[in-house]
């Protein structure tokens, strides 16, 4: 076993994430790169009621929310996470080299820094974040996308769009980009302070405008508070994070919150599917209070979607306005890409792209890591890889290759551990309903045993479609078993992890990465001769 300790694990800890500056230097007007120097009371001023005790002008020199990445010189946020409490780690933050302590807790009765009470930590860190950063958001156009599904598919294809002669900022679940690099994400959304740090960033690397995605977790932490956006996108909502929501009502209210400004003004625009029922109603909720830009097939809709044709490699489609038509082709497949094209191409005029240049750049758009990815066509068997981890994303993607697929479609799945239990069954039932063979298998185990995760998925499985479910622990041997019993003209679809590179498995990141993992197995078989030779 490969122990990994990348950003991603932070998501395991609640609160215990790693909030380090990503830069902690400014450029005066001539471009000179100058060392941040805020102090305490700089940071806090207006924050707080009343100031604490100790030295408050020393420079600070970051902002941390997790004791382990203090270094000497920080501001020590102590939040209350979802699984761990960040006021159990402020001895170790100030052993560290914390300079002072933010917390919503009262003031110790002994404490060696200063330690500042406030009334919400996270608004606090938020609010401190674009100060230490010089308010990057006010410098760039900034559009956020959320929704179940559909959210990465969308952020990164309006990135795309809007790509002309300066580089456009992107936070997604796959990557970021900053203008002058990319790396790997490590959460759809970060932690305010890195998202304000990135944005300094973006602005520092040359980016006028960015996207990004919202998820309902960061809505909720106010990840994202005092961003203002210039367009908010809304794709879809059906059931995902109860563990964490409680019920659909909790998840969409959440989500609702990005359209009416968390901790800034309301967005200028809301691009909106009224197709999906939680849309419709959000649309009806923000009428009046923005520019509303909507898509469906429906004919009340501001762009009606008709589409022409679908295919394996692709879709045909118009997008009906009340002045103009758009023809769209895409190499992306499925009736939910035609969605998800239709809101960013929406995004992307209501930033300021023209028509002509949203048609020739989605010309050279060939797809999403993990979103449908095609792997080679072996043996004549199509092998996709799919991010789907819903019962609706499941049911989209199978439906979708239902009517391209002449062959029989096999798919391979698991369920994450500890979280909500109850779409199990449902995704169980979404690939039932939609493939011919069902390959269950492990996902993201993390904490929770096999046993019980596949014990709730296949509490969906009737007697007479036990035959087309086969329960295999590892992976790995799951892909290959689908691969090896798919005949020509099959297809085999490898859902729910998409671009992940790893598995968690109890408290470990264990690299794995399905389409690395199917590339080799294909690799070995036709060293093999083939499976139907």
């Amino acid at each position: 076993m490969i122990r990994m300790a990348p950003l991603s694990m932070a998501l395991l800890l609640g609160s215990q994430v790693d909030s380090r500056p990503l830069a902690m230097t400014m450029e005066d007007a001539h471009g000179n790169r100058l060392p941040r120097r805020f102090s305490q009371i700089d940071l806090l001023k207006g924050l707080v009621d009343k100031k604490p005790k100790g030295e408050l002008k020393a420079t600070v020199t970051g902002l941390a929310t997790d004791s382990r990445r203090v270094v000497p010189g920080s501001l020590f946020f102590a939040i209350s996470g979802y699984r761990t409490d960040g006021n159990d780690y402020i001895g170790e933050a100030i052993s560290r080299g914390a300079i002072g302590i933010v917390s919503e807790r009262p003031h110790p009765r002994i404490c060696p820094v200063p330690f500042w009470t406030v009334g919400d930590a996270r608004t606090a860190l938020a609010d401190v974040a674009a100060r230490f950063y010089g308010h990057p958001e006010n410098d760039l156009k900034i559009a956020a996308v959320t929704g179940t599904n559909g959210k990465t598919t969308v952020a990164m294809l309006t990135q795309h769009l809007m790509e002309g002669d300066d580089p456009v900022g992107l936070l997604s679940t796959v990557r970021y980009d900053v203008g002058k690099r990319t790396f790997p994400a490590f959460r759809t959304t970060p932690e305010s302070v890195d998202i304000y740090a990135l944005l300094d960033q973006m602005r520092t690397g040359g980016c006028s405008s960015m996207m990004m995605e919202a998820s309902s977790h960061g809505i909720h932490q106010k990840r994202v508070w005092g961003v203002q956006l210039e367009v908010a996108v809304f794709t879809n909502l059906t059931q995902d994070h109860l563990d964490y929501h409680g019920d659909l009502n909790d998840y969409f209210e959440t989500k609702a919150k990005l359209f009416a400004g968390v901790g800034a003004a309301a967005p200028r625009v809301g691009v909106i599917n009224i197709s999906d029922a939680h849309g419709a109603e959000l649309a009806r909720r923000v009428a009046g209070r923005m520019k509303l830009v909507t898509f469906g097939k429906e004919n009340v809709a501001t762009h009606r979607i008709v589409i022409k044709s679908m295919r394996a490699d692709g879709v045909s489609f118009d997008l009906v306005g009340s002045e103009d038509t758009l023809s769209i082709e895409s190499a992306l497949p499925g009736e939910y890409n035609i969605y998800n094209l239709a809101a960013a191409i929406l995004c992307a005029q209501e930033m300021g792209v023209t028509r002509e240049a949203i048609l020739d750049r989605l010309a050279s758009f060939r797809g999403i890591p993990g979103r449908m990815q095609r792997v080679e066509h072996f043996d004549g068997v199509h092998v996709f890889v799919d991010y789907a981890h819903t019962h609706d994303a499941i049911h989209n993607a199978l439906n979708m290759l239902g009517e391209v697929i002449d062959g029989q479609i096999h798919i391979v799945f698991g369920c994450g551990g500890d979280r909500d239990r109850s779409k199990r069954p449902k995704m169980m039932q979404a690939a039932l309903d939609g493939a011919d063979h069902v390959y269950l298998t492990a996902d993201n185990p993390r904490l929770e045993a096999l046993d019980q995760i596949f014990g709730d998925t296949m509490a969906a499985v009737e007697e007479s479609d036990r035959m087309r479910v086969q329960v295999i622990r590892d992976r790995r041997e799951a892909i290959a078993v689908a691969l090896r019993s798919a005949k020509p003209e099959d297809c085999v679809l490898i859902a729910g992890k998409g671009h992940e590179n790893f598995q968690e498995i109890a408290d470990a990141l264990i690299p794995f990465d399905d389409v690395q993992t199917a590339q080799e197995l294909i690799a070995a078989l036709e060293l093999k001769g083939g499976v139907h030779a």
